[in-house]
């Protein structure tokens, strides 16, 4: 059963028709090979870095995985690949039901040299207010840094792929509230949003749609006071959500010095039949 309706004009008057968006940040998701598979077939799944739901496949390395797991139900399994594994996820499908796939790296550091292209990123993900934010934080406008840490998901079904998504505890992270492959989807998939393991109100969220063609339109949605949207969908495409959290860094960084900004990446990726 799907949760109660969210008010559908909120989510009709918030939509924004991007077709064409020129990207100004690099998303990253889980695409797998197949998204319906059926139980001891193979189960594979890149991961991808790129732009419009377009991009380059990412090798197995453990230095870059904070974590990386199967979840079925209340079965967890740690995926252990072996190191430099294009694509990283190749393993056997397991016992029907929904399959949540899910990617955690570990933080990384990206320094910017002019300030141009950090507004464009801030600009893209809904950050207007960034250059006088950093300019009352008297930081400088060259050379200073930007640690980024994605938080994704991938719902595949397993067989029939009967099940539900939940929480898994991320910082930020998207849940779906309906079952893409086995629920009522004439009224769009219901997603909600959180931060910190709570509802992330007023986000923007930006919902990449790829049809069988490989055409990707771009849409932009907001969240409402409990973190929840709606998003339309069609049979037979596939698609990426993407909302980003941007805040002060904290003290002191892996390379033992100070960053100026912390992104947080949340992303889940699934398809409709």
């Amino acid at each position: 059963m799907l949760p109660r309706a969210f008010p559908i004009a909120l989510v009709i008057t918030l939509a924004v028709n991007v077709w064409g968006f020129a990207a100004s940040a690099h998303e990253f998701w889980i695409e797998p090979e197949k998204f319906q598979v059926e139980s001891g077939a193979p189960l594979v799944a890149d991961l991808r870095n790129g732009q419009n739901f377009s991009g380059s496949s990412m090798g197995y390395f453990t230095k870059r995985i904070a974590r990386f797991e199967l979840i079925q139900g209340a079965d967890i399994t740690a995926v252990e690949g072996r190191m430099g594994d294009v694509p990283a996820l190749q393993t056997t499908a397991p016992g029907d039901g929904l399959l949540v796939i899910l990617h955690q790296t570990a933080p990384t550091r990206l320094t910017y040299a002019t300030w141009d292209k950090f507004q464009a990123f801030a600009d893209h993900k809904d950050f207007p207010d960034i250059h006088a934010r950093h300019q009352a934080r008297g930081l400088p406008e060259e050379g200073f840094s930007e640690i980024y840490t994605r938080f994704v998901k991938a719902l595949v079904a397993v067989g029939s792929g009967a099940g539900a998504d939940k929480n898994q505890g991320m910082e930020t992270e998207f849940v779906a509230l309906a079952n893409p492959y086995t629920d009522d989807l004439a009224q769009g998939l219901p997603v909600q949003l959180f931060y910190k393991g709570l509802p992330r109100g007023d986000a923007q969220v930006e919902v990449f749609e790829r049809d069988a063609d490989g055409l990707v339109k771009i849409i932009l949605l907001r969240t409402d006071a409990e973190g929840r949207t709606r998003i339309p969908v069609a049979p037979g495409h596939s698609y990426l959500l993407d909302a980003v959290v941007l805040r002060p860094a904290p003290q002191g960084d892996a390379e033992g010095d100070t960053a100026a900004w912390e992104s947080l990446w949340a992303g889940l990726s699934f398809a409709v039949p």
